[in-house]
């Protein structure tokens, strides 16, 4: 749990790393917000005196990591349906249909997935910030398929760690406009906020972004258009949508970084492949979720 965070003498090993991209990739279960924000309210310290989040570290500074304990959670349960892929005591997989959103935020108080996961399991666990528990990772509001949620505080733990080793599977299904090649690739591009639309990510300066790594493989093409498999090798925000755009291929559907289409009202990316190993069992296991019904009526229409 995050209020059992307590590192009084963290050793920086190397220079060059801002303060807030230190700390999180040291604790993933701790988001980059949640890192900001303890910063600013002075319980993250460099060398026992406050700091700001973008402080470039030098090797040997000793950070001191004292967190308050979680606030208590305003959440309410919602009985809204859950598409359960599969459960156990440790963690449940559900596939999340597109337009909903997977925790409370700005514009979005309730009916989000972490409110219908309170109604099926009434508790979830605390992951340092009181509107995500459980939450081991997430999807955009308009992208659809699997996500993992944890169940209890040693499943997240192991599950984050997972995710930070880059041992889950995560491939997606996308649409894109043209017919991509070579057919199969890795795109490479650190990924940063975008200094023109702050509300979006872009392709960056490797001193600007997080380094982010996407392979894809073509499964077919139909018309100008090619259905992709794609597998992001990091996590970042919007990463697979901005990689594809980066490149002159935007998804389908897209309004952020591609273009409207006439076939979608959202995006055509479906999370449709996890694999990850089991926390009680270390067995590994791997779900699939088919194509949701808009998205393969918009494959039937462009052909």
């Amino acid at each position: 749990m995050v209020n059992n965070i307590k590192v009084t003498s963290l050793l920086v090993d190397k220079s060059g790393s801002r303060l807030d991209k230190y700390v999180s990739q040291h604790y993933p279960e701790l988001s980059r917000t949640q890192v900001q924000k303890f910063i600013g309210d002075g319980y993250i310290k460099v060398n026992d005196q406050d700091a700001r989040a973008g402080l470039k570290l030098n090797a040997g500074d000793r950070l001191t990591i004292n967190l308050p304990p979680p606030t208590p959670s305003s959440l309410l349960p919602e009985a809204i349906p859950l598409a359960i892929i599969y459960e156990d005591d440790d963690l449940l997989v559900v596939d999340k249909p597109a337009g909903v959103v997977v925790h409370p935020a700005a514009g979005h108080p309730g009916h989000t997935l972490v409110n219908a996961l309170l109604s099926h399991l009434s508790s979830l666990p605390d992951t340092g910030d009181s509107l995500r528990p459980g939450i081991v990772h997430r999807l955009d509001k308009d992208t659809s398929g699997l996500m993992l949620v944890a169940k209890n505080s040693g499943a997240h733990q192991n599950l984050a760690g997972q995710f930070k080793a880059r041992a889950v599977v995560k491939d997606y299904l996308a649409l894109v406009k043209g017919q991509l090649t070579p057919q199969d690739g890795v795109i490479e591009a650190p990924i940063g906020r975008d200094r023109r639309h702050r509300q979006r990510m872009a392709v960056v300066t490797e001193d600007k972004g997080r380094q982010a790594r996407t392979q894809y493989h073509v499964v077919n093409y139909t018309g100008n258009y090619s259905l992709l498999e794609v597998r992001p090798e990091t996590g970042r925000t919007h990463q697979i949508r901005v990689h594809l755009a980066a490149i002159g291929y935007p998804v389908v559907g897209d309004k952020v970084y591609g273009v409207a289409s006439p076939y979608l009202s959202r995006q055509f990316l479906h999370a449709s492949r996890l694999g990850f190993h089991l926390p009680s069992s270390d067995e590994y296991v791997e779900l699939t979720s088919p194509l949701p019904p808009d998205l393969a009526q918009a494959l039937r229409d462009i052909a």
